[in-house]
């Protein structure tokens, strides 16, 4: 996956950090986190590291905190180790490295942290939320997550372009998550009625997360069906192009078989 270093090649598929800051405020904070890239640099630390710690601490802001219902407090620790995916990108620019292996890595540990943040409130609902359906909803946006993001890669894997964004993809699903889970723990500091902002974002998610998965699974079945008709098409065109048993060299031989009879 060969793009550029500081996307570490992946510039196809956003990190959560992307998904959360836009290109005035990504240009803003690579700025001000060069230097710290920088030091770490220094320090000898590689990317793979800032991406595998990145990694952790979300998955301990979603576990540790979501199953208590601590939703601010679990979105502040999940956003702020967010900014991993900006500094393992900077440091691998400034290091020159564009590497298969960091895109793998990015790419496997960002479904590790998905299924962390689902996995959070499912557990929540599961417990102290005791809410079935919600922990349900919760579930499915965890597997269709991974799904949506399977279709895609498979699709690739064989050859197809998949070219289709989808309704509600990574990007979408965790800002909508993130944003109204946060939002909605402020009713423990007295906010009344905003703890609803929560099972509003699992549902959207939830459902588009399976429209997504429909116009993908559609779209891969369409771009199969052109790509074997091209190949029909073309094994036709090269059989038409073979000299057949009935042509000229069959006639050729047909003569020279005769005049050695004479």
């Amino acid at each position: 996956m060969g793009q550029p270093v500081a996307s570490r090649g992946r510039a196809a598929t956003p990190t959560l950090g992307k998904a959360m800051l836009n290109k005035y405020a990504r240009a803003f904070f690579t700025r001000v986190l060069t230097p710290f890239a920088s030091f770490l640099i220094r320090r000898g630390v590689s990317p793979d590291t800032v991406t595998l710690l990145g990694t952790a601490g979300v998955v301990a802001g979603a576990l540790v905190f979501y199953p208590m219902g601590e939703f601010f407090w679990g979105t502040v620790v999940i956003t702020l180790f967010v900014f991993s995916d900006l500094v393992d990108g900077n440091m691998a620019r400034q290091l020159g490295r564009s590497s298969r292996w960091g895109a793998f890595l990015d790419s496997t540990l960002d479904r590790v942290a998905d299924g962390a943040i689902f996995g959070g409130f499912a557990l929540w609902y599961a417990g102290g939320g005791d809410d079935i359906a919600l922990c349900a909803v919760s579930i499915f946006c965890l597997a269709s997550g991974q799904v949506v993001s399977y279709t895609k890669a498979r699709g690739e894997s064989i050859g197809l372009p998949v070219a289709v964004n989808g309704l509600v993809e990574r990007a979408e699903r965790l800002v909508i998550a993130l944003t109204l889970a946060g939002l909605a723990g402020l009713h423990k500091f007295g906010v009344p009625g905003i703890q609803y902002l929560l099972p509003i974002a699992l549902w959207i998610v939830a459902v588009g997360s399976l429209i997504t998965l429909i116009q993908r699974v559609v779209t891969v079945r369409r771009e199969s069906a052109e790509a074997e008709q091209a190949a029909e098409a073309a094994e036709a065109v090269q059989a038409a192009d073979e000299p057949s048993a009935t042509g000229p060299a069959a006639g050729e031989s047909r003569e020279q078989g005769s005049e050695a009879a004479k």
